[in-house]
């Protein structure tokens, strides 16, 4: 699913995330704030999608079907098209265990759920890279 359609700018992220409730409410706060996204549902669309599309960040939930957050994140920083590719996780797996396993895996950035939206898209905005 494609979101946030403006073409004046080129902050394309990707949100792989399979919460009904969290994907609309990450994917609409970035929206007001103008970034166009994409998001995907479970892992393996993920990947397929951030190959086609080649977002500028990849917001990442770690409890995914399909393929989990870790693969995916390990997957996506091997791939020689996607491999340069921030990737932010957000996750319920806060323990250090997980973020560990997490930063192995190559994930650049833990933002730990539940978060205040606005900080989260704030920090998200931060992390964007600033040639557009």
């Amino acid at each position: 699913m494609t979101c946030g359609l403006s073409t004046k700018t080129m902050r394309k992220i990707l949100l792989i995330e399979d919460s009904k409730i969290a994907g609309p409410a990450i994917i609409g706060a970035l929206q007001l704030r103008g970034v166009e996204c994409a998001w995907a549902k479970d892992g393996a669309t993920g990947l397929e999608t951030a190959r086609r599309e080649k977002p500028v960040l990849v917001l990442l939930d770690l409890l995914l079907p399909r393929i989990s957050g870790f693969d995916v994140c390990k997957k996506l920083k091997t791939d020689e098209a996607t491999w340069k590719i921030p990737v932010v996780i957000m996750s319920t797996m806060t323990d250090a265990e997980s973020k560990e396993k997490a930063k192995n895996a190559g994930a650049d950035y833990f933002i730990d759920k539940p978060y205040d939206m606005s900080a989260v898209v704030d920090q998200i905005l931060k992390l964007l890279p600033k040639a557009r």
